[in-house]
């Protein structure tokens, strides 16, 4: 799966859009190297996104084409979720 439609489907991020945008700012990165928005995503790749103010690191745990809403937090284990200090 796209790593861009990871991040809305997982709702980590709630348009797809606006993920393509955070990837191609290089706000993101799998296993520790920044990812384009079209970077494949496997079970047990490590997601790192650096929003406005925080920073929240991720383990995909499954990359189903849809889910509903409320089971989005089943896709990935939240790893760290450190607010920035500016």
């Amino acid at each position: 799966m796209r790593l861009d439609k990871f991040l809305k489907v997982s709702r980590l991020i709630k348009r797809r859009t606006v993920a393509k945008d955070v990837c191609q700012g290089q706000k993101v990165s799998i296993n520790h190297r920044v990812a384009k928005p079209a970077a494949e995503i496997r079970p047990g790749d490590i997601i790192t996104v650096d929003m406005r103010n925080h920073i929240l690191e991720v383990k995909v745990l499954a990359t189903p084409p849809s889910i509903k809403a409320e089971e989005a937090h089943t896709l990935f284990d939240v790893l760290k979720d450190e607010k920035k200090e500016y």
